[in-house]
């Protein structure tokens, strides 16, 4: 059995999507047996998630996971997206919903999730206290605003440091999810453990996560920007998690745009390292 896996397309990006094309082709090319999306192949307005996967021409399984930029939306419900709307867009074109439905075969079982983050990966020396993680700003933008005021009711808490960084993360302004990041990652995570117990005597489960499962595959540093950005890069609870399963061999992320990879414990850990300016598929073969 062959396994393809990819993640962070970004089709619907004008500097990603030849780039998204093009690795699209070589899939179609390549076939196989089952293939997987990592999450972030396309946002959902204006039909963008449908033009990426309809581009598929891959006749064995396909296996999808979203990721942030699918539940980006103006003045929707991300959640209500996120429960309802995405799932049934995606198996309207012929896709598994690998969210809620765990891939069996007598040689692999895959699950997926897409994850979310909880600030454990939040980089103490930049010294930003939780909550303006919390706002996905950081101190040195919020107060370029008033309507970030109230972040510093209290101020002997910010680093001086903290005020020279200026970053947002964009999931702020496009994702509405009625709920705290830690709660919608504990919700993700309890229907991923239930997958999992399903799952106990399976010889071997790979896990496609969007969000990072572990510290050890956060990018290196660079410029406290890119330092704020690793808060929402994943958490230390999902690889948490799939370290409690002894069967749970190989795990594949994206979401940072950074390749890399790590044995954790029993586990082989890899992000595939797709971005805006370069793309990868990944060969399993089972």
């Amino acid at each position: 059995m062959r396994v393809i896996l990819t993640s962070d397309l970004h089709h619907n990006h004008a500097r990603s999507r030849p780039l998204a094309d093009e690795l699209i082709e070589k899939i179609n090319r390549a076939g196989g047996d089952v293939l997987v999306l990592v999450g972030d192949s396309a946002v959902l307005s204006d039909g963008a998630l449908e033009a990426c996967l309809s581009r598929f021409k891959f006749s064995g399984t396909k296996l999808f996971v979203p990721g942030n930029h699918e539940l980006w939306t103006r003045g929707s419900d991300s959640h209500e997206l996120f429960e309802r709307v995405l799932p049934e867009r995606v198996e309207a074109l012929g896709w598994q919903w690998l969210q809620t439905k765990p891939f069996v075969s007598d040689q692999v079982a895959i699950v997926g999730s897409l994850g979310w983050y909880d600030y454990s990966f939040a980089q103490e020396n930049l010294g930003i206290p939780k909550r303006f993680y919390e706002a996905k700003i950081s101190p040195g933008a919020a107060e370029r605003f008033e309507e970030y005021a109230g972040l510093f009711a209290r101020t002997d808490d910010i680093s001086p440091h903290a005020r020279e960084v200026l970053a947002r993360w964009n999931d702020g302004k496009f994702i509405s999810l009625h709920r705290s990041d830690e709660q919608f990652l504990d919700e993700l995570l309890a229907t991923l453990k239930s997958q999992l117990d399903t799952l106990r005597d399976h010889p071997r489960v790979i896990a496609a996560i969007h969000q990072l499962p572990f510290r050890e595959l956060l990018p290196p540093p660079r410029t406290a920007q890119w330092d704020f950005a690793k808060a929402y890069l994943g958490s230390e609870k999902i690889g948490k998690l799939l370290l409690e399963y002894p069967n749970v061999r190989e795990v594949f992320c994206g979401n940072s745009h950074f390749p890399d990879e790590a044995r954790v414990g029993h586990i082989h850990a890899k992000n595939t390292g797709c971005g805006y300016h370069r793309k990868f598929m990944h060969v399993i073969d089972v």
